[in-house]
C-alpha cells in the first residue's frame, strides 16, 4: 500500500491524479502542512467501516442449526494453597 501526501492547493489542481493514487493506497490531503482528510476508495471505505453484526444476528444466521457442536465438559478445581 502507497500512502500519498497532497496539500489541498494540489488536490485542487488535478483531482484525477489524487483519484488515481487512492487506487494504490490512501491519499492524505494537507492544510497548511498539517494532515486534515484522508481520500481512499468506496471499496477501501466500506471494508475499514464495515457493517458489523450483532451475536443474536450472527447466531440466527440460516443454515447453523445444522452445524453439530458438542464440546467436551471439564471439570474447573481449585489447586491447593500452601499457607504455611
Amino acid at each position: 500500500m502507497t500512502v500519498t501526501t497532497l496539500s489541498s492547493r494540489e488536490l485542487n489542481h488535478d483531482v484525477s491524479s489524487a483519484k488515481k493514487a487512492a487506487q494504490s493506497g490512501p491519499v492524505i490531503i494537507t492544510d497548511r502542512g498539517r494532515p486534515s482528510h484522508v481520500l481512499m476508495t468506496y471499496e477501501e471505505f466500506e471494508r475499514l467501516s464495515g457493517t458489523r453484526r450483532s451475536l443474536t444476528a450472527a447466531l440466527s444466521m440460516p443454515g447453523l442449526s445444522d452445524i453439530e457442536f458438542a464440546p467436551t465438559r471439564i471439570t474447573i478445581r481449585p489447586r491447593e494453597v500452601d499457607l504455611s
